[in-house]
């Protein structure tokens, strides 16, 4: 599997703009994404993400802008950029009348593979996503579920780095979607990096390190959920009891405090680490100065908070 180098992201997307005949989809979108990471696209219908997605993988040309696989341009040599993703599209299509095996197969042909490296790489897919009981069962026999994991494995069958998935849990009973969910997971630990839409924020919140919020299609957040080393990160609410000069330079000498996002006199509100070391060498330092605290507690920040944040702050403008 190819590896971006700790100074170049895994996907770089660099003032895009779409057209469709009547209507701009994207809107000079940028981002960059670091590998190891689970990024969860999130807005409305008609946001712009699907087409996003689309504009990763290849499939779509921009009418300007560009992406950057590893460094590679993906439209300038798309053949390139397709060995190092894997796409699932939200509609997607099994051979019903194959087998398992010969799906996988088929897959990872068209990627090149033959011979020996063909059956390694069938064997290899098939014992990630739990398929060998099924291997030689035809594709229109199997459950919603099993249908999700093998058309996954068919994605990443060429193992690679980058893993883009649209509406993944769409019709899954609940057991399946934690199966899903702890697949991506373990693909995660396995050193993919994977951006993966979904309407269902709770399911997305199980596993996402980041969130990306599209609207209209523009990016109107992208943030981290949790920190680079997995820690998640939250919002902290912390009270006074008379003003003190200088609490804004205290709080943001701490390199943990990620964001001061409301302060007043009393009141104030951080982002930083769920991290009760943390918290327990913030207050000994903030105590040691001479600042009153009566409180400091912890107000969680998880994907559906964000989001439902971005959304009223998109209403009020």
């Amino acid at each position: 599997m190819a590896e971006s180098t700790a100074t170049t992201p895994v996907i770089a997307v660099e003032d895009l703009i779409f057209d469709y005949a009547t209507l701009r989809a994207l809107h000079n979108v940028s981002l960059t994404v670091e590998q190891g990471s689970i990024t969860a696209l999130v807005g409305p219908n008609g946001a712009g993400k699907t087409t996003l997605l689309r504009c990763m993988a290849a499939l779509d040309t921009p009418y300007s802008g560009r992406i950057l696989v590893e460094g590679e341009d993906a439209h300038a040599d798309p053949r390139a950029v397709h060995r190092k993703i894997g796409y699932l599209s939200d509609f997607f299509g099994l051979y019903d009348e194959l087998t398992v095996r010969q799906c996988l197969r088929h897959a990872v042909a068209m990627h090149g593979f033959q011979g020996t490296d063909e059956v390694e790489a069938v064997t290899r897919v098939a014992g990630q996503l739990d398929l060998e009981d099924l291997i030689d069962r035809r594709a229109g026999e199997l459950s919603r579920g099993q249908r999700q994991r093998l058309a996954i494995a068919q994605a990443i069958v060429h193992q690679p780095t980058l893993i883009l998935l649209d509406e993944p849990a769409s019709g899954l009973d609940p057991l399946a979607r934690q199966s899903l969910s702890d697949l991506l997971l373990s693909l995660r630990d396995e050193g993919m990096t994977l951006i993966v839409s979904s309407h269902i924020l709770a399911e997305l919140e199980d596993y996402s390190s980041h969130v990306l919020v599209m609207d209209h299609g523009r990016i109107v957040e992208h943030r981290a959920i949790e920190d680079a080393d997995g820690t998640r990160m939250v919002l902290y609410a912390l009270e006074l009891a008379a003003p003190t000069q200088g609490m804004l330079a205290m709080l943001t000498a701490d390199e943990a405090v990620l964001e001061v996002v409301a302060l007043d006199d009393l009141n104030i509100t951080f982002r930083g680490p769920r991290d009760l070391l943390f918290r327990r060498d913030l207050l000994k330092r903030l105590i040691g100065n001479s600042v009153p605290v009566t409180g400091l507690a912890e107000k969680r920040m998880g994907l559906t908070e964000i989001y439902r944040e971005v959304a009223t702050s998109d209403e009020g403008q």
